[in-house]
């Protein structure tokens, strides 16, 4: 059961609703995470605003890949549940690509790279090494490229931190961080 209160959708600020309309018109409906962030309509507001920025920059798979690396780095096992649905359902990767992706790792040398940042970034609050930066270079990733993917890595530690305060009520099929490796 959820520590914080995630309100119904009627219930929650006026100035949360419009937000939470839009999210329902792209997702066809309203996670229970978006519900929970529109308890503060500046909160929402935040979020989504990072989302639709960050939703301009690397591709769904690579978005989707940091998130799922940041999610296993972090324990939350809400975002590892909602990116392994997106995963598979909008970006259109395998099962098994997704638990790649939980390791900090692709199919996709490019992606891998990516991902591996993500979960390096997120392992060490940004302190990187220099092979960590060199390694994402070599991929292929620009310095502008890089910023991308911290703001991705940071966005998604904001949700991976709320959710695990919250203990969000899971609304996607359940996926645990603690069951990787069963699903290697």
């Amino acid at each position: 059961m959820t520590r914080l209160s995630v309100p119904a959708r009627e219930n929650v600020p006026e100035a949360s609703k419009p937000i939470l309309d839009a999210v329902e018109k792209q997702l066809g409906v309203v996670p229970n995470m978006f519900r929970l962030f529109a308890s503060s309509p500046a909160a929402l507001t935040a979020l989504t605003g990072f989302d639709a920025a960050n939703a301009r920059l690397l591709n769904l798979k690579t978005r989707n890949a940091i998130a799922l690396a940041v999610g296993q780095v972090n324990g939350c096992g809400y975002c590892l549940s909602a990116h392994t649905y997106v995963g598979i359902n909008l970006a259109k990767i395998s099962p098994q690509e997704a638990v790649l992706n939980r390791q900090g790792s692709s199919g996709d040398a490019k992606i891998a790279a990516a991902a591996h940042f993500a979960a390096r970034v997120a392992q060490t609050r940004g302190q990187v090494d220099d092979a960590d930066l060199a390694d994402l270079r070599e991929a292929g990733y620009s310095d502008a490229q890089v910023v991308e993917i911290i703001s991705v890595v940071a966005q998604n530690v904001l949700t991976n931190f709320v959710n695990n305060v919250a203990q969000t009520d899971i609304d996607f099929p359940v996926v645990s961080a603690d069951d990787l490796e069963a699903a290697a």
